[in-house]
């Protein structure tokens, strides 16, 4: 069954898959046709998010088993509703749990699982280098942090947290003078021998970041790289999910982190040919997580339906930003002391450290592939390490894919571009060798040069998403809501023709990619993000209430940069039933639980941005004047004219954002894809960077809310709640449901006549008498937040002299589902967005004949 709208679901121990259960009936009346769940199979104890593998061919006990899971599936099947696995083909936990890395812990390059993981044994005497410790290796073993014991009778090495096995058994004797003395200096050196003949080698944790032998996820050490595109690591790894496809407890798959693999396209042919093999009389769903650059697509030789969606996510945000507005806000974030270096180069910068501090050991291990083409000397060495170096600092997009089919004209042009980049970093004197490289790339010479070319394309995605989606967008606070995975620094807005152009796009070559606007991996909240794009629209009254609210902070060391970032985070993710007038009257422990949020995503961010603190070297004082300008928020020990600022200015952008947010809702259900629900979005949403954006979901809130009654004239109440938000996105999805084809159909654009066109986004779906309309506004939501306010009168008064035109046929009649009533159109089949817009700031109308198969409109 293929997709028509899925639910993304966070499962873990608290969330597990009887609990998903329990809210199919939900799912199911809202108009959700799939379940999208996040990695079922066995994970740490306590994961939050099922990434970090121990198993991966049996589904988590702590999620109920497969039992659970068949539960699931059958329960959705009854509801002719089915489920997406999220799956992880690049790594695993590197933890003595995970059995297969436990069996090359034990046997090292004799494992039945060594060629499972990307490790270079050429180092480190053919040993696994296990940099777990809190202390140097002879501190460690003197302080105790590395003591032998037992494991189910049998002995274990017990360091970091973690039982490692014992490789040959140790003298029994001396095993009984330790156990009688662990502490003595015999037995120190009884515990040095007996590590010494391990196939593992303990080190400080701090050596990973240079001295790793092995690939991780970006610079995860917890996480061990998978060699997938070995057929005997490919077939152990699917084995599971590939059965639940054969069973048909599952319809599809999304690949996680697909650029990490050595060969997606081949890994993604391989896959769609084994569920075809699996399953011969339906066609495979599988969709990738894939970040896009803005002049970048999927690979056209990937045979896939598309992506999760970030670029969508970016595309609905970018468009939503008004353009005009990017000088001043830049100007604003310099006159708070931001960095005035053009991104790009910011970028570069960026990369380069990373390179030089936190990456060092996948460089190193990069360079020692490059150095297997020639003979090199060390002087040679050192300056191959600075022309590669300088051109992955200037790699554009997040890698290339010169495969078993050779490299793309895509491909091409990105090496060039980063040659280009690298040239401005280099001596005239290296540019020879730049050249070689590059012939290198377009001719790798066999075979090592084919196996450094795959070692390059591995390194190129973790430096990308570490330097810019953790790193500047950490650093860069001109406008928060710009600074989202997916997004580039080169586009801050996209106009209405760039919206349509890709939106066209998409129907014509992956009309079943997933559309998004909040993952598990976002860095706040899709209604947060479409409050602060409000802000394009007033940025002189944003600049002089952010200089009122800033004057009350504390002066300390925190500096003017960072509190303008967090400004920006308090107001989006301001409640939005806290009102200014009743600042007073807030919930204290609801308001204290707010504060400790914002604090645990500024200590995220300030360490990620790696500029006045980092995760390795935290600067306690800065990290304590940071908070301090959070704790004057506190009623009970800080300053209530702050708490009084920050409430007037935000809630100033309640209703407008309110507007945004339901034109982003109505675009990701009616444009060409399939438009996906992350938990809980159905509602208002102002969650804050992972994990604030993985709490828990009120769903007995969400299922009163779809049974109350009609919300054809929206009252206040239901714009605090977010009930108009959960009515439109219910109102598309029956739709969908009722009539599949018209989203399958063409993409229409539309185009508004008169005074407030500009201000329009406009498009039809289908064909024939089967057509739906979508109508979103643009740009003035700080003009029509009386939609959100209860003066819905006062608001459409924006729209007059304005007008779009409808396909008229004899006979045609259309319906407004939101407003549940017929349109009026002129004889020319004209009709007045004043009357059109006449108590939502959206539209979604269909003809009668797309919506014959839905009863009289209704919540239920």
């Amino acid at each position: 069954m293929t997709p028509r709208a899925t639910a993304r679901l966070q499962l873990h121990a608290d969330f597990p898959l009887d609990a998903a259960r329990a809210q199919i009936d939900y799912f199911a009346a809202l108009g959700i046709s799939h379940l999208y769940l996040s990695p079922v199979t066995q994970a740490r104890p306590g994961s939050n998010h099922g990434y970090d593998v121990l198993d991966p061919t049996c589904v988590s006990p702590e999620l109920g088993g497969h039992a659970a899971l068949q539960r699931l599936a059958e329960a959705a099947r009854a509801r002719r509703m089915g489920l997406i696995l999220d799956i992880v083909p690049n790594h695993m936990a590197a933890d003595a749990r995970n059995p297969w890395w436990r069996d090359v812990l034990r046997h090292g390059r004799g494992s039945a699982y060594a060629a499972f993981f990307d490790i270079d044994w050429s180092v480190y005497s053919g040993k696994v280098l296990l940099p777990i410790l809190g202390q140097p290796y002879e501190d460690a073993l003197r302080a105790g942090e590395i003591r032998l014991g037992k494991q189910d009778g049998v002995p274990v090495v017990l360091a970091g947290g973690q039982a490692l096995p014992v490789s040959g058994m140790p003298d029994p004797l001396e095993l009984v003078r330790y156990t009688s003395a662990p502490d003595s200096p015999e037995s120190f050196a009884f515990l040095d021998a007996l590590l010494q003949q391990q196939h593992y080698e303990l080190a400080y944790w701090r050596r990973a970041a240079a001295e790793l032998n092995w690939r991780r996820f970006f610079e995860v050490t917890e996480l061990v790289g998978l060699r997938v595109e070995d057929p005997t690591v490919f077939k152990a790894v699917h084995a599971l999910p590939l059965s639940l496809y054969k069973q048909g407890m599952v319809d599809g798959l999304r690949i996680d982190h697909v650029d990490g693999l050595a060969e997606p396209g081949a890994y993604l042919r391989q896959l769609r040919d084994a569920m075809r093999e699996a399953v011969f009389d339906r066609e495979p769903y599988i969709v990738v997580e894939k970040i896009l650059a803005p002049q970048e697509a999927v690979d056209q030789r990937w045979p896939v339906e598309g992506t999760s969606g970030y670029d969508f996510m970016d595309d609905v945000g970018a468009l939503l930003h008004n353009p005009a507005a990017c000088r001043p806000l830049q100007a604003q974030w310099q006159q708070y002391g931001g960095d005035s270096t053009r991104l790009k180069r910011q970028l570069q910068d960026i990369r380069a450290h990373l390179l030089s501090h936190n990456l060092v050991s996948e460089r190193r291990t990069l360079m020692r592939a490059w150095n297997r083409l020639t003979s090199l000397s060390s002087a040679d060495e050192a300056d191959w390490d600075r022309v590669i170096g300088a051109w992955l600092a200037a790699f554009p997009v997040y890698r290339s894919y010169a495969e078993d089919g050779g490299a793309s004209t895509s491909d091409h042009s990105y090496w060039d571009e980063a040659a280009r980049g690298a040239r401005a970093l280099l001596p005239e004197s290296d540019r020879p060798k730049l050249a070689q490289f590059l012939s290198w790339l377009a001719t790798p010479p066999a075979p090592d040069g084919r196996s450094a070319l795959k070692r390059l394309q591995q390194v190129t995605p973790a430096l990308a998403a570490k330097s810019l989606e953790d790193t500047l967008w950490y650093r860069h606070g001109a406008l928060l809501s710009r600074n989202e995975v997916g997004a580039w620094p080169q586009r801050f807005a996209l106009g209405a023709g760039g919206f349509h152009a890709r939106n066209r796009w998409r129907a014509r070559h992956q009309p079943l990619t997933m559309l998004a606007t909040a993952t598990h991996d976002h860095k706040r909240g899709e209604d947060a993000r479409a409050r602060l794009a409000v802000i394009t629209e007033v940025p002189q009254y944003w600049h002089a209430a952010a200089d009122t609210f800033l004057a009350l902070l504390p002066e300390n060391a925190y500096t003017q940069a960072d509190r303008y970032m967090l400004l920006q985070t308090l107001v989006g993710a301001w409640p939005a039933h806290w009102a200014s007038d009743d600042i007073d009257n807030i919930d204290s422990q609801e308001l204290d639980e707010w504060l400790t949020r914002v604090r645990a995503w500024q200590r995220k961010a300030l360490r990620e941005a790696k500029q006045h603190t980092t995760w390795t070297d935290p600067d306690n004082e800065y990290e304590a004047a940071a908070q301090a300008c959070i704790d004057i928020l506190d009623p009970e020990s800080g300053d209530p004219d702050a708490l009084r600022a920050l409430a007037r200015l935000a809630t100033s952008l309640i209703a407008p954002g309110h507007i945004n947010s339901l034109a982003q809702t109505l675009l990701r259900n009616t444009t060409p894809g399939v438009p996906d629900l992350y938990q809980g979005t159905e509602l208002w949403d102002y969650s804050m960077v992972d994990p604030d954006n993985r709490r828990p979901v009120d769903y007995g809130l969400r299922r009163a809310l779809l049974t109350t009654g009609s919300l054809a004239e929206p009252s206040p109440r239901h714009w605090q709640t977010g009930a108009v938000k959960q009515a439109l996105i219910h109102r598309a999805l029956q739709l969908r449901a009722a009539d599949p084809a018209i989203f399958r159909g063409p993409y229409r654009p539309l185009c508004a006549v008169g005074p407030r066109a500009a201000h329009v986004v406009a498009f039809l779906r289908g064909s024939g008498r089967h057509v739906a309309l979508a109508v979103a506004p643009r740009l003035c939501a700080w003009q029509i937040a009386g939609y959100a306010r209860g003066d819905a009168q006062a608001a459409r008064h924006f729209w007059e002299g304005t007008s779009l035109r409808l396909p008229h046929l004899p006979g045609m009649v259309w319906h407004d589902l939101l407003a549940e009533r017929g349109l009026s159109l002129g004889p020319d089949g004209h009709i007045e967005l004043a009357d059109l817009l006449e108590n939502w700031p959206v539209a979604l109308c269909a003809t009668s004949e797309a919506i014959s198969a839905i009863s009289h409109p209704s919540r239920a």
